[in-house]
């Protein structure tokens, strides 16, 4: 059993091999015209990108197609071994194809190379060894030169794979630059869970599920009492008597703080306790902004407006309840 500092020893040497490996990558892209190429290739491609490997290499296959359909390109998975079985049907004239192998060399894609030769597609070959089987036959050489594994018998995929990995990642972020994709693409690729709502929800989406409490300034103690305590929102804003604009926010805390300040109750008004000048946010602005200003001011409520005008409250609670807390 291994103690933990020795645990601790082996985790970083692991780290710092693979890192040394991705640095090995991007220098190995400075020495070759490959990698622009195949990047130009795709962006000017009507077709879809297919990418294909075996055993750990189809595991990294897949995680690049998810990678690049979720930044505006679109890919598919082909499994090398299915792909002799049928699965070949799926590359299309149009198609563009990324083989991921280390060695080049294994069996399975030295019988599909001439297959996808026949077709007539383009062939980028991801390996480790430039000059194996695969990359002498491919048209794109994306090179990720691994000279062992950080496993210590030098046999389980690990560093290959990062490397792999790593490279697929710079392949995707330069095509979605290319393409000038926006966050508002991503969020229309991305609509569930909380990254969607991240990028697509809105505070009116929220707020208009919310009552809207509000009192005019020369409002009496007790309506600002009932109306806070019975919209539930810990707090109501505080509108002008000539023409309803916002003048401020009076809030549980507000209140607390009132007792502390005056002493004949019957007399206060709200504009004698409000906080003037509140916090807002715009009914179109993200929630996910609303929750960084509440942060920011250690606060759980703010007032939203539409088009200048009060239009009602976005509370720390629906940003709970929507998952992006």
């Amino acid at each position: 059993m291994k103690q933990q500092n020795d645990t601790n020893t082996i985790a970083k040497k692991v780290l710092l091999e693979e890192a040394d490996a991705v640095r090995g990558v991007a220098e190995a892209i400075a020495q070759t015209p490959d990698f622009a190429q195949c990047v130009a290739a795709i962006l000017s491609l009507r077709g879809r990108v297919v990418v294909t490997g075996i055993g750990k290499s189809a595991h990294i296959a897949g995680k690049m197609v998810a990678t690049l359909n979720s930044t505006g390109t679109p890919a598919l998975f082909m499994h090398a071994a299915d792909a002799i079985h049928g699965d070949l049907g799926m590359i299309q004239p149009e198609d563009f194809v990324i083989a991921i192998s280390k060695s080049g060399d294994t069996p399975e894609i030295k019988v599909l190379v001439p297959l996808l030769k026949r077709k007539g597609v383009p062939l980028a070959a991801l390996v480790s060894n430039a000059d194996s089987y695969l990359g002498v036959q491919a048209d794109y050489v994306l090179h990720a030169p691994v000279t062992r594994e950080a496993c210590p018998h030098n046999l389980a995929p690990t560093t290959s794979t990062t490397a792999a990995l790593a490279l697929g990642d710079a392949l995707a972020v330069c095509l979605l630059e290319s393409r000038e994709f926006t966050s508002a693409d991503f969020a229309r690729l991305h609509p569930g869970g909380t990254l969607g709502k991240k990028l697509y929800l809105k505070v009116g989406d929220l707020s208009r599920q919310n009552q809207t409490p509000q009192v005019l300034e020369n409002a009496p103690l007790k309506d600002i009492i009932l109306e806070i305590s019975g919209k539930r929102l810990g707090a109501t804003a505080v509108l002008a008597l000539a023409d309803q604009h916002l003048l401020g926010i009076i809030t549980d805390g507000d209140l607390r703080r009132m007792l502390t300040n005056f002493t004949k109750l019957e007399e206060v008004r709200a504009r004698d306790i409000m906080t003037p000048q509140p916090m807002t946010i715009d009914v179109e602005d993200f929630a996910a902004e609303a929750l960084v200003r509440m942060q920011n001011r250690n606060i759980t409520q703010l007032i939203v407006t539409e088009r200048g005008q009060f239009s009602g409250f976005i509370h720390l609670h629906d940003l709970l309840r929507e998952g992006l807390v």
